[in-house]
């Protein structure tokens, strides 16, 4: 029989980087040639060989008041010291009702009451599940579809996979949620290639909601899900939404807290959807933790019956834990003390044309932008779909000193919003340098 390896074994090979099945990684890959981070602070990542790496990515578009702030660690250690852990089913911690209060405050019209769970993935799972006990609740039970979009992305539960709609994510493990239909992807490039901020073409394509309502009837949908950074056809749907009594929710996992230059991007928008999901940068990335925010008519579809009955079957363990609530009431401190949100508004042009001045560079195909963020297109190999993008990744990362993120051949480029105009000017810099360098 094999034996476990004891502790002295262990701890003879601290740095194995085999035990370690890496998330969304090329392991392979990069087990051959590793990108190792060992600390961080503000815009900057350092390598264990104390290399200094500037962050284009916010880490995971989560790290939106920078790394490792000083407000934000002293909250941590400050409440690690006090309470560790108290559970929040049946029982509470102050922090946990300081912190839903204060994202509530922040949220448009009567989104009030806020589920905390850890992930933006729970976020999304969360949502779903809120919205067909909500439709239990209202007595309308029948209403169990849902409606996503094409080249969506909300999440790895089963609920946000199959919601979203990209294929990597769904083709490997069956059929997961019946009852998904998809809206078409709003980004066409024949339409709205190089655009800066929310492009005027695509908002029609939020009408393709009418034809799956007439197909099932409007009595059967539970709800629609969408990113929001597409602008314009959120109007549409929360038209169309209310037309038929479907909730309307938003994925502001990546959006919210400052990306769009406004605590959501469903104020930028000018809609009030019924449910936000929010993570990320909710903590500004230091502790996971994820949430739901609701409507006031949600919350209070759930409050009757006997007191002393739960009225929603759900929750996490660590769904509003200490140590993230006083990492997320001192990230929201940094936001309002420094003006994050109305600073990333006001980087907006000149973040807009550094990324423009790529245009015109060997195989980029289109650049867009929204908000603090950018994505670069670059043209495939035709043998090999995505080692471009993979290859300027390493390169970025072991020549340039930077990182970004890339998925297939694309370049996403979404900086923690602390960053400078000399710095957004470096960022592009580095990248046009990896891309020249590509063969």
């Amino acid at each position: 029989m094999a034996q476990a390896r004891t502790s002295s074994v262990a701890a003879s090979a601290p740095n194995d980087l085999e035990a370690f099945f890496m998330p969304f990684t090329a392991n392979r890959a990069f087990k051959a040639r590793p990108r190792l981070i060992a600390r961080a602070k503000d815009m900057h990542y350092y390598t264990p060989e104390g290399r200094q790496i500037l962050d284009g990515a916010a880490g995971l578009w989560c790290t939106n008041a920078g790394h490792n702030r000083d407000p934000i660690v002293q909250a941590i250690q400050a409440q690690a010291a006090q309470l560790d852990f108290a559970p929040t089913f049946q029982f509470g911690h102050p922090r946990a009702f300081e912190l839903a209060s204060r994202i509530a405050a922040l949220a448009p019209g009567d989104l009030d009451h806020v589920f905390f769970c850890n992930s933006g993935s729970e976020a999304a799972d969360t949502a779903l599940k809120i919205a067909l006990a909500y439709w239990v609740a209202k007595g309308q039970g029948q209403r169990t579809r849902f409606v996503g979009r094409e080249r969506g992305y909300h999440g790895v539960g089963f609920g946000g996979m199959a919601v979203g709609g990209l294929a990597n994510n769904r083709k490997a493990f069956g059929v997961m949620m019946p009852g998904v239909d998809h809206l078409p992807s709003t980004y066409n490039r024949e339409q709205q290639a190089f655009s800066k901020g929310e492009p005027e073409w695509g908002a029609h394509l939020a009408d393709e909601l009418e034809r799956i309502v007439a197909l099932h009837g409007d009595t059967t949908i539970a709800g629609v899900i969408v990113e929001p950074m597409a602008g314009s056809t959120a109007v549409r749907l929360r038209a169309i939404c209310d037309k038929y009594g479907i909730l309307l929710i938003f994925d502001e996992v990546i959006t919210g807290f400052g990306r769009l230059g406004h605590a959501f991007a469903a104020e930028r928008y000018g809609v009030v959807p019924d449910m936000i999901t929010f993570a990320k940068g909710v903590t500004s990335g230091s502790v996971p933790m994820g949430g739901v925010i609701c409507r006031k008519g949600i919350h209070n579809a759930f409050m009757h019956g006997p007191e002393h009955v739960v009225e929603f079957f759900h929750g996490y363990t660590y769904s509003a834990h200490p140590l993230a609530c006083a990492a997320g009431l001192a990230a929201l401190d940094l936001y309002r003390d420094e003006d994050l949100f109305a600073r990333s508004k006001k980087l907006e042009p000149v973040w807009y044309d550094a990324a423009m001045s790529l245009k015109g560079l060997p195989k980029v195909l289109d650049i867009r932008c929204v908000g603090l963020t950018a994505g670069i297109d670059l043209a495939s190999r035709p043998d090999a779909i995505g080692k471009r993008g993979y290859e300027a990744m390493e390169r970025g990362f072991h020549d340039e000193g930077i990182m970004f993120r890339t998925v297939g051949d694309s370049i996403a480029v979404t900086p923690p919003l602390i960053v400078s105009e000399s710095q957004i000017g470096e960022i592009f810099d580095k990248v046009g340098k990896v891309i020249k360098s590509l063969a």
